[in-house]
């Protein structure tokens, strides 16, 4: 079970750095196998507990027909590997309410083999669109000024928040079965990379020496604390320099892999748009576009096992 400090870390961060909280496994029933979009239970009393600890009052929501149907949609919109994955290895998935974060990919105690996992998500994903909810993410790591006109906004295009969210950690559970990012039991080992972490990661959570910036390792996903929204220009002028695809995906290697999977997916197979815009009284200062970023395409080739047949 996590203890407190590691749930501090999930507040940190908008989606989940993947953790090692276990909970027991009901048995799924036979029609659900082949339909995803069917497997929504209640979230594990585990998870309940987590929350309720650190003085939430978490609900389980009931969906509507109508979010049901953007929830199969989603899943529709997986790339294939996903889907043959979440298959054999997605125990079930969960909305709630009253839970302080988007999303939480946890392993299911399934008494051996396959590995199981349940997502739970914010149940208010539902009702807002990529762009509402990605401008809402950023904009935790700034702290706004009175009177300054300083603005973050994403554009991500209007399709549902939901897909961006079930893309991110479905690619948790790919990354956790076929290991794309080293598996390993202490954030702080060295371990031997994988071709996705090799030359862009020396641990779980500290990029190689030519990719830290004294900036950037204080932004919230770095540091914990939101900075001055002065600083977005900035900010977002080094991120450019990196191989990161967003502030999130600098967290670990793990939400590295999950946001450059998902923007990817996002801009190239779904024809979205997604980049950051500064501005300040209305005249934008920087603009952050993950997908024209050199550094950031080299390592798309990385991508491809995603899409295989």
């Amino acid at each position: 079970m996590i203890g407190k400090s590691g749930f501090r870390w999930i507040l940190l961060a908008s989606l989940l750095l993947f953790f090692t909280a276990f909970s027991s496994a009901q048995p799924l029933y036979s029609s659900d196998q082949n339909n995803l979009s069917q497997r929504i239970r209640v979230a594990p009393e585990s998870v309940f507990n987590m929350f309720r600890e650190a003085g939430m009052k978490p609900v389980n929501r009931t969906l509507t027909p109508a979010q049901k149907e953007k929830v199969s949609q989603a899943f529709a919109l997986l790339p294939p590997l996903h889907q043959r994955i979440l298959q054999q290895h997605l125990h079930s998935i969960s909305f709630m309410d009253n839970m302080p974060n988007t999303a939480l990919t946890s392993p299911v105690d399934s008494a051996g083999v396959p590995k199981q996992f349940n997502i739970t998500f914010r149940a208010g994903l539902l009702d807002e669109t990529i762009s509402e909810w990605a401008t809402w993410k950023e904009n935790t790591c700034f702290k706004p000024v009175d009177k300054a006109g300083y603005q973050v906004r994403v554009e991500g295009g209007n399709l549902d928040a939901i897909i961006y969210v079930l893309l991110h950690e479905a690619t948790h559970v790919v990354d956790a079965v076929r290991e794309v990012t080293p598996n390993f039991a202490d954030k702080n080992s060295a371990v031997k990379p994988t071709p996705f972490t090799k030359g862009i990661w020396r641990l779980a959570n500290v990029p190689e020496d030519r990719y830290i910036d004294s900036l950037l390792e204080k932004t919230r996903f770095r540091s914990g604390q939101p900075m001055a929204i002065s600083l977005a220009p900035e900010v977002y002028q080094k991120l450019s320099k990196t191989p990161f695809p967003s502030l999130y995906g600098m967290a670990a290697w793990s939400e590295d892999l999950a946001e450059l999977e998902t923007i990817y997916h996002l801009t190239n197979r779904l024809n979205q748009p997604f980049y950051v815009v500064v501005t300040k009284d209305g005249v934008e200062l920087a603009r952050f576009e993950p997908m024209r970023n050199a550094l950031v395409q080299r390592r798309l080739n990385q991508l491809a096992f995603f899409y295989t047949t």
